[in-house]
């Protein structure tokens, strides 16, 4: 049975990635996986590697842990739901429109330069999901060609992944770590932040210098918004500045309140709820309609949100099986070094979710041996965080750009990964180079 969960796991990521092929949709495999990784936990739970740590094996320790990495996973997913409301208000109204307008140039070098950088230092302000999802929904609006909206897409995911590992509140490993005690603000930003633009800046290099080889595609087909959807200029520029502070207002909510991040999200679609009823309360029932928070829960894609719950309870089963504990227990034990266990970690987030590996390190790894701010948890900051950029689905904002754009995982894998996977290995490089 504890192999049996391994290979459902296994199983379910390749029916994931063959979507197309198979023409199944992801979201259905992925529940699938979920449900039945937690079914075999229910009725194997003595073969796990849980029995052997000599915790509870009733019925009722499983119910708990369900019920705990549900609490997790939904606050994930409403943090999620929300963002994807404001943006697709924001796009409604063609608020976008502000910042496409301003951007004249068709040269998929220059536009993958100034999107990346962008993103890079968004992430560390908002979180890497929430810019992936703004920046997502910019692209949507800016390039019609699908090629060139997933090449920059893919790029906007490495860009939000390194610019949220440098920051503390830039990724939600980072946060585990700043709220642990593993790092401090200033020391994670010293040791990682020139390691994550490193992590960037050399895919960047390989991706410039691949494109200008392409001289004959080096121009974009920009998407002609000139007729918008009928707004005023004031609804326009109302709801791209309520949308844009909603979303940068949620750190400073948590920082005040000390409450989880979808609560700040939420009083922010609440907010902009209210304001569009207003500004178009004396529009006919039918117009008015198509601008209401409830006509942008039908314009969002939820089979992403239901893959995502399906994906995050399958993690959540191996968690607590024991098997992604003694995952870790068999790099220590077989490596001993901190830069193949944090390299090696970083690769399996692409993977597996880098929330519960994080978790395992800092519980398996306590602060009397690897004290605050040390090699191991600004190293485990870094891999972590821009390692779930080798894989779509690696990464909350692999998984919120999917759900916008569309973005097939093999296609990814193919095109995006290569470089993902070269400015990884890059940063560890650059960590090595400056502390080793």
């Amino acid at each position: 049975m504890a192999l049996l969960i391994i290979v459902v796991f296994i199983l379910g990521y390749i029916l994931i990635a063959l979507e197309h092929p198979l023409k199944i949709d992801k979201a259905a495999s992925a529940l699938l996986t979920g449900v039945f990784t937690w079914i075999i936990l229910v009725f194997g739970v003595e073969s796990m590697p849980i029995a052997a740590q000599g915790l509870p094996e009733e019925a009722g320790f499983l119910h708990d842990a369900l019920s705990e990495h549900l609490a997790g996973i939904s606050e994930i997913l409403f943090f999620l739901l929300g963002a994807m409301t404001i943006v697709e208000l924001v796009d409604v109204h063609d608020g976008f429109r502000i910042i496409t307008d301003r951007i004249h140039t068709t040269s998929r070098v220059k536009l993958l330069w100034v999107i990346s950088w962008v993103a890079f230092f968004m992430s560390s302000v908002l979180d890497n999901m929430t810019t992936a999802i703004i920046m997502s929904a910019l692209l949507r609006k800016l390039i019609r060609k699908k090629e060139d909206l997933w090449f920059l897409g893919g790029f906007v995911i490495i860009a939000a992944n390194a610019g949220g590992a440098w920051s503390p509140i830039g990724d939600v490993t980072t946060i585990m770590l700043w709220i642990g005690g593993q790092v401090t603000t200033l020391e994670i930003v010293k040791n990682t932040f020139l390691v994550s633009m490193v992590s960037l800046t050399v895919p960047l290099i390989v991706g410039t210098l691949i494109l200008r080889r392409q001289s004959d595609q080096s121009e974009m087909a920009k998407v002609d918004v000139s007729e918008g959807n009928g707004n005023t200029a004031f609804e326009r520029n109302l709801l791209f500045g309520l949308g844009v502070a909603a979303l940068l207002f949620v750190p400073v909510f948590k920082t005040v309140t000390h409450m989880p991040p979808y609560m700040g999200i939420l009083l922010g679609v609440g907010v902009l709820w209210y304001v569009t009823e207003l500004i178009h309360r004396g529009k006919e029932a039918e117009k008015r309609r198509e601008f209401t928070v409830a006509a942008m829960l039908h314009r969002i894609d939820t089979p992403a949100i239901l893959f995502f719950l399906g994906i995050l309870l399958a993690v959540g089963a191996l968690d607590s099986s024991g098997h992604l504990r003694l995952l870790s227990e068999a790099l220590d034990s077989t490596f001993g070094n901190i830069y193949i266990i944090n390299g090696l970690i970083g690769v399996l987030s692409a993977v597996v979710d880098n929330v519960p590996l994080v978790a395992a390190s800092m519980g398996m790894y306590p602060t009397t041996e690897f004290p605050p701010n040390h090699d191991f948890w600004n190293l485990l900051a870094y891999c972590a965080g821009t390692g779930g950029s080798i894989l779509i689905i690696g990464s909350a904002a692999g998984v919120a750009s999917m759900g916008i754009l569309k973005v097939d995982f093999l296609w990814y894998m193919k095109k995006i990964s290569p470089y993902a996977l070269v400015g990884y290995l890059a940063g560890i490089l650059m960590y090595y180079a400056l502390h080793g």
